[in-house]
Order: C-alpha cells, then structure tokens, then sequence
C-alpha cells in the first residue's frame, strides 16, 4: 500500500487546479499557488546537494515551500538536514489509511448532525469561517483560492451543521486516475467537539470516495485527530514531517 501510495501520489503526483508538477534531479515538488517538495528519496552526500539545491531555488524565486519528509525517506537524517537549511519544522503528522473495500462505519452521534456539500461561494465562505474558529487564525485552510475549485470535480468541501449550527467543516481531495482520495482540513469548533461532529465528517466524506470508485482513503492526520481515526478502523503507515522554509 505505501509502495503504491508513493508511485502514485509522491512519484507521479496528479496536477491540482493552480500548480505544476515539476521533477529536477529525482525531486518532484508542486508549485503555484502553493509550493511542496514531495518526493527527494536521495543518500549520503548527493543529499545535501540536492537540499542546497532546492534551499537555493526557492530563495531565489522568494516563495514558501514545505518539504513533506515521510518516515521511510532516505537519507534517515534528512529532517535535521533541512533543520540546517534553514527549514522550521511543522507539527507532526501519521499518514493513515482506510481501505475502501470496506465501507466507513456509519456515525453514532449524540444528536443528529447534518452534512452539507459546498456548492456556492457563500457556502464556501461558510466552510472557511467554520475552519478558522475550529484551527485558529493562521492555521484554517491557508491561502489557496478555493472559490475557483468549485466547479473543479475532483474538489469537495463539506459543512457540518448541528441543531441547525455551523459546527464543522473538512474537504475531499479525488483525484482522477488514482486509487487513492485523501480529507484535508477537517476540524470542529471547540464548543461542538464531543458530538461526533468530526466521525460524522470523516464518514460523509469516505463514503462519496467509495462511490467515486476509490480504493483507499488517506489522512495526514495531526496527533489531535490521529486517536480518532484509529478508532475508526484507520491505519497508521508511516509518521509524516513538513519542514517549512520561508521567504528571505
């Protein structure tokens, strides 16, 4: 499973609306709108080279990157050789799985929870506030405009609402000829944790990708989220590290 996750996710990344994928050297990073190194699986020496590399490119050109470093990366230290670079660690992440042969077990909230599909910018809007209050300023969905993704079929946001009540909010990445989707951004206001607001979101979500015809469902889940997703039947596969190097 992760041999094919990274053949087809970090190898050969499908194109989102708003980047390229760009391969230099073995390294395949995205750019645009928001700018990722996703795959540099290099050893020894040659390592360094390709960090001074890619350190140097995005300091050129003045744009953010995360380097999203997964635990079978080579070479092990690559982490604290970005720490050296310059790079700021994000928090920890586990890359967890659902395989979709099997359908999500249906939520058991405490109270009804209804789930809308994001449709409109106004619903959109909605979404992105419900995001803020759940992460904090800063930390909700980041800077990408997402009202152009709309019409984008391989892009779903979701709301939760409880007794009528904006209360949660995720998205739902499809992309075409995959066998993996993946939920993004998923959190719940602190006053409306403890109802299955988040389970309930996690469901809605997993099974739209079963019916798309997906075979698994993946999650960079932080350590907040991670015990609930296994408790769901989610397995871990391999911790997850973004190092974050800023302009200047």
């Amino acid at each position: 499973m992760l041999t094919a996750f990274d053949d087809e996710m970090r190898r050969r990344p499908p194109v989102e609306l708003g980047v390229s994928v760009e391969e230099e050297r073995g390294v395949v990073r995205v750019v645009g709108e928001h700018n990722c190194i996703l795959y540099a699986n290099r050893e020894g020496s040659d390592a360094d080279e390709i960090v001074v590399e890619q350190t140097a490119h995005f300091r050129r050109i003045g744009a953010e990157v995360e380097w999203k470093v997964y635990g079978h990366d080579r070479p092990r230290d690559l982490g604290e050789r970005l720490r050296r670079a310059g790079y700021l660690p994000d928090p920890p992440e586990t890359l967890m799985v659902w395989d979709l042969e099997t359908p999500l077990p249906p939520p058991t909230p405490s109270e009804p929870i209804e789930v809308r599909q994001v449709r409109s910018v106004p619903e959109l809007e909605v979404a992105v506030k419900v995001s803020e209050q759940a992460f904090g300023p800063g930390h909700s969905w980041g800077s990408t405009d997402w009202t152009r993704r709309l019409r984008d079929p391989s892009f779903a946001a979701f709301v939760a609402f409880r007794a009528g009540v904006p209360a949660g909010s995720g998205r739902l990445w499809l992309p075409p000829d995959r066998s993996f989707a993946s939920i993004w951004g998923g959190g719940t206001i602190p006053a409306e944790r403890g109802h299955g607001v988040f389970r309930t979101l996690v469901s809605v979500r997993g099974e739209l990708a079963r019916k798309s015809g997906y075979r698994y469902l993946t999650v960079d889940a932080l350590e907040t989220s991670r015990p609930i997703l296994q408790r769901l039947g989610f397995v871990s596969l391999v911790p997850v590290q973004g190092w974050v190097l800023k302009p200047g």
